[in-house]
């Protein structure tokens, strides 16, 4: 696994990126209470804001990691948007993008380094 600085995660499935956002980001914004997901086939560039997350603290954008196109998305999320408080390193991922490019992945940051960033 991935993560981002904005607390997202990224995990490889294949030729596919699985998206979704920290335990960390999760605790942070609080109980979840809407969460609006992109089209499937859409296509985005890297930082595009392509997740809308709204809690009872803030609203937040996921943005995407990577230029692709996003090829499935979460959509129990949309019914139950509280999963992310739940599962957010599991259950709770947001979309899968087919990367046109993967190289960028090794900018990302691993476990070891992510914890130090947030201070754990």
């Amino acid at each position: 696994m991935k993560y981002t600085e904005e607390h997202e995660w990224l995990l490889e499935e294949g030729d596919l990126i699985v998206v979704g956002i920290t335990e960390y980001a999760a605790e942070q914004l609080g109980d979840v209470v809407f969460i609006e997901l992109p089209e499937e086939g859409t296509e985005v560039s890297k930082d595009d804001e392509v997740v809308v997350i709204e809690s009872v603290k803030a609203a937040s954008d996921i943005l995407a990691p990577l230029d692709g196109e996003i090829v499935e998305v979460n959509s129990a999320l949309t019914d139950d948007p509280g999963k992310v408080n739940e599962d957010p390193t599991g259950a709770a991922w947001f979309f899968k993008i087919k990367p046109s490019d993967l190289s960028p992945m090794d900018d990302y940051m691993d476990d070891a380094a992510y914890k130090d960033f947030i201070g754990d």
